[in-house]
């Protein structure tokens, strides 16, 4: 079958039934695939025979980097929460199961490109975080590119901090600071999904949508689609632990940046540097199956669109006539080579 629309994931597909009613494609994948269409996540057993063995060690290992007796002297209370990003530097149990390669096939079949892992969090206790959707933190595009996959590394129930979702909310639109009425390249200071989380309830509330946790036994995972609304419940025992780790995947041949501190329209672009953890390879964005030019990721990763306020296409041919000789745009050119090569603006 001809893929009509390949810059949509094969889960959130409108041609999802003929796509998944492929022969070839085993029950428990169309299981899977249904699930995510339909709830936005899906639960597995982690398919990783030593995953016991692995869970056991890292949470030897990565103890000593947690303040865990603060948190549950006063951390919990303030809703502080613990985690270790990227430990898959370090730790190699951490990389193992984020580059595990059965999961990496399934994610490449659900999605319908190439999945890769660029980021691990590693968490003792709950995370007691607001609900809110990925989509503003990792985004790319074509748009929801982007999955999260969160392993149990202990069985858990309502004491000590499930996750909690709300089933089908991926399939509402993602709103960014466009939406919202905000121009962060103009804010002071980082933005923070705080910019978001009144908006999100009354989503939640408007939509009439209803929570569900996740009491997961030890080697449980659950994927989550990219704009699934979910966050963490409050650790009602804070004398208990609730090992995890969550892995977030991008896949091939899109641009990925960071929607919250971005304004694209307005020339700011928070393009992501990332690297493939299976592979170590720097990433390139693309689009449509071309590289995005370099001096353009640079360009619109700056300080915002006010930048190219002074810039004139033919001021700059006057000032640079090899670039007129060429036959260039101007403003292509100087994405591509101008900026690096600090060419003059005005004659």
């Amino acid at each position: 079958m001809k893929n009509l629309l390949p810059g949509v994931p094969h889960v959130e597909s409108p041609f999802f039934q003929q796509i998944f009613s492929d022969p070839a494609i085993d029950d428990d994948t169309r299981r899977i695939a249904l699930e995510l269409a339909i709830k936005g996540y899906a639960v597995l057993d982690f398919p990783d025979p030593e995953f016991d063995g692995k869970a056991e060690a890292i949470k030897t290992d990565l103890r000593p980097h947690y303040d865990l007796e603060g948190w549950q002297q006063s951390g919990h209370q303030q809703g502080i929460s613990l985690r270790v990003q990227d430990a898959w530097e370090f730790n190699d149990h951490v990389k193992s199961i984020a580059c595990n390669p059965q999961i990496l096939d399934l994610l490449s079949k659900l999605y319908g490109r190439k999945a890769w892992p660029f980021q691990t969090l590693n968490f003792p206790v709950g995370t007691q975080q607001h609900i809110h959707t990925d989509s503003i933190h990792f985004s790319s595009s074509p748009e929801r590119f982007m999955c999260g996959v969160w392993v149990a590394m202990e069985d858990i129930n309502d004491e000590n901090g499930p996750l909690v979702y709300y089933p089908g909310s991926h399939r509402w639109p993602i709103y960014t600071n466009e939406h919202i009425g905000r121009c962060v390249a103009l804010m002071e200071g980082t933005p923070t999904q705080g910019l978001y989380e009144e908006m999100w309830r009354a989503l939640v509330e408007s939509h009439g949508a209803q929570p569900e946790y996740f009491h997961a036994r030890k080697g449980q995972a659950l994927i989550w689609a990219a704009n699934l609304m979910h966050g963490g419940s409050r650790q009602v025992d804070p004398a208990r632990t609730r090992w995890s780790q969550v892995t977030h995947y991008y896949f091939d041949d899109c641009s990925y940046y960071t929607p919250m501190a971005s304004d694209p329209f307005y020339g700011k672009i928070d393009f992501r540097k990332l690297v493939d953890i299976g592979t170590g390879e720097e990433k390139r964005h693309h689009y449509a199956g071309h590289p995005v030019p370099q001096g353009f990721v640079e360009t619109c990763s700056g300080q915002g669109g006010h930048q190219w306020d002074d810039f004139d296409g033919e001021l700059y041919l006057a000032a640079n006539p090899d670039v007129a000789d060429g036959g260039w745009n101007p403003a292509e050119h100087y994405l591509k080579y101008g900026r690096k090569e600090k060419r003059r603006l005005r004659p």
